[in-house]
């Protein structure tokens, strides 16, 4: 049995995580969570409840912001909150997720302190900050789990050994892939949802494009109002320009934009299977719409140079007309399922890397891998 840590700061990466955390547990590890971030802001819906429903994880809450705190405020709290908590529990492998603030203190921790670590999707590229803090993660972490052939060759390059890189495939899916155990009917009796057809929408800030951010939620958002469609709309994660992004958003008429600060993430399952379309910049829309065969459309550039589908399509903020054009000539199509991040099996797939050998073997001491040269 081994103590596992999971690193948790947002909705979307618990979403993520606890699909693993949940085959841990079935294979007699001890599963901890250390809670922070968004999951305990409730303007976001103080989504730290979604972790304590699991009552057989361990749980540690720590308040990493207050409002309007800067990034790097958020990093250097999080270091001091991490570095305190790990050395009390001293755990045999954290599990880190991704390329937000949190699970970048939590890299540097574990780096700094010789402490086994996996970083969970790692080798994706998206071309905004998030990129540099997931490749930083990448040449941090003594392992990688990584969603395809294709990460797991970029992680390759940046110089990390083969032997540690596994493919795992998007932990996500699994829980898409099963069925929900709810209908259409009881989301939107559960969140107040008044109609049966609509889209969802989606709309995080972009840290490098503040000066515009605002204009680009105004135009977008209207260009949706003016369709005339109807639109769940989930409030934007709390990056620097969120408060931009909430003026247009809670100003948005109600007849036809139903805003939600979070979703549990089987009723956001169950939203997509029955959604039209889903517009915006979030992840989702690259790799759960796919996988759902739900067109897309992906706004600017929070995306760019992600996954390619026959089923996303790629604009502006700016673009009215193709995003309206989208909207008349996507709604409602479905598409051939994706499988590029994986089938459903990540699971499986992390109960397997757990009882190699090999990743206990790993070096705690990397060193950079040349596949050309002889490492010295």
């Amino acid at each position: 049995m081994k103590k596992l840590i999971f690193i948790t700061g947002t909705r979307a990466d618990y979403g993520k995580l606890e699909p693993l955390a949940l085959a841990a547990l079935e294979e007699g590890h001890e599963v901890h969570f250390f809670v922070t971030g968004m999951h305990l802001i409730e303007r976001y819906g103080l989504t730290t409840i979604e972790v304590a429903r699991q009552k057989e994880f361990k749980r540690r809450e720590f308040h990493n912001q207050n409002e309007g705190d800067s990034q790097d405020q958020v990093l250097s709290n999080t270091i001091n909150g991490f570095a305190d908590y790990i050395k009390k529990e001293l755990p045999d492998l954290v599990i880190i997720h991704g390329d937000r603030i949190e699970a970048l203190a939590a890299s540097l921790v574990c780096s700094i302190n010789y402490i086994r670590s996996v970083h969970i999707e790692g080798g994706e590229v998206s071309g905004t900050i998030d990129e540099v803090y997931r490749h930083c993660n990448t040449k941090l972490c003594s392992a990688h789990f990584v969603s395809s052939n294709l990460a797991q060759n970029r992680v390759i390059r940046l110089g990390e050994k083969p032997e540690s890189v596994f493919i795992l495939g998007s932990p996500e899916l699994d829980t898409h892939k099963k069925k929900t155990g709810i209908n259409l009917d009881t989301v939107r009796k559960r969140y107040d949802i008044p109609w049966k057809d609509f889209g969802v929408a989606i709309f995080h800030p972009v840290t490098s494009e503040l000066h515009n951010i605002e204009r680009q939620a105004q135009e977008f958002f209207n260009t949706l109002s003016e369709s005339k469609r109807n639109f769940v709309t989930i409030a934007p994660n709390n990056d620097p320009g969120s408060n931009k992004i909430f003026s247009i958003t809670e100003q948005l008429p109600k007849e036809r934009f139903r805003l939600i600060p979070s979703m549990r993430f089987l009723y956001f399952s169950e939203l997509l299977r029955h959604a039209k379309v889903l517009v915006g910049n979030s992840s989702a829309g690259v790799r759960e719409a796919p996988f759902f065969g739900l067109p897309s459309l992906d706004i600017g550039t929070r995306q760019n140079l992600r996954n390619k589908s026959n089923s996303i399509f790629n604009t502006t903020a700016f673009e009215k007309i193709e995003i309206s054009n989208f909207l008349k000539t996507q709604w409602g199509k479905k598409y051939k399922k994706d499988s590029s991040f994986g089938v459903g099996n990540s699971s499986e797939n992390f109960k397997k890397i757990l009882s190699n050998s090999q990743l206990w073997r790993l070096p705690l001491q990397k060193v950079f891998f040349d596949g050309s040269l002889t490492e010295r």
